[in-house]
């Protein structure tokens, strides 16, 4: 599976490009913004896109979604629904943010932990990992050793909690019991930022290292992302 990540939107969300290289179909992860820019991507690829996967309902993750769709005529799966909420809200979240017109949608499927997706030949794992919100999903593929974490975990920090029905206990019993079961060495492309890998996140990250967890802390109360 090939893999292009194209941050978009002024929050600089990590959209994701994903290529089955055998059959040259494609998916899209959270397309934030900016639509003629991810679509001028995916042709550039060559690859057929074949679905639009979301982790969750945040504006600069989905809000492009209601556009690509239209423009497309592809599904749409994701996030899991008690994030309905926040599609619901995504015209507000618009003016909020000063996104322009931003249109709310119901996805084609809703998910929870333990469906698949899939795109050509690929198959992609689904882990519900609330805290951030609370329909917050994950994508994992086995056969690269590769998540798709949205706003769970960063390199060196975690989701925020803040938001309406964030919680930091549940974020922290997520990334604990979802992610890192599926290896140290499992790379991950966050939702903002760099990529990691779930062993360097465990080593030095001052919010869910293990050192820290096992002192009986979550460490500090925030996030420096959105």
């Amino acid at each position: 599976m090939k893999v292009a990540i194209l941050p978009v939107t002024p929050f600089q969300q990590n959209c994701a490009l994903l290529v089955d290289e055998r059959t040259n179909k494609a998916a899209v992860v959270d397309p934030g913004g900016e639509v003629e820019r991810i679509l001028e991507a995916v042709e550039r690829s060559g690859a057929e896109l074949e679905k639009i996967l979301l982790t969750h309902g945040h504006i600069d993750h989905c809000g492009g979604t209601a556009e690509l769709r239209r423009l497309t005529g592809l599904p749409v799966e994701g996030p899991q629904r008690e994030d309905r909420f926040w599609i619901e809200q995504l015209p507000v979240q618009s003016l909020r943010f000063g996104f322009g017109r931003v249109e709310a949608f119901e996805p084609d499927r809703w998910l929870e932990g333990g469906d698949t997706v899939r795109f050509g030949e690929v198959t992609l794992e689904v882990r519900h990992c609330p805290g951030h919100t609370p329909g917050h999903v994950i994508f994992y593929c086995p056969e690269s050793r590769l998540a798709l974490v949205g706003d769970v975990l960063f390199a060196g920090s975690i989701g925020r909690t803040d938001f309406p029905r964030g919680d930091l206990e549940t974020l922290v019993r997520s990334i604990t019991t979802q992610l890192w079961p599926l290896g140290e060495d499992v790379s991950f492309i966050p939702g903002h930022g760099p990529m990691s890998t779930f062993g360097a996140e465990r080593a030095s990250n001052p919010y869910v290292a293990d050192r820290v967890l096992s002192g009986g802390r979550t460490g500090p109360r925030g996030s420096r992302y959105l």
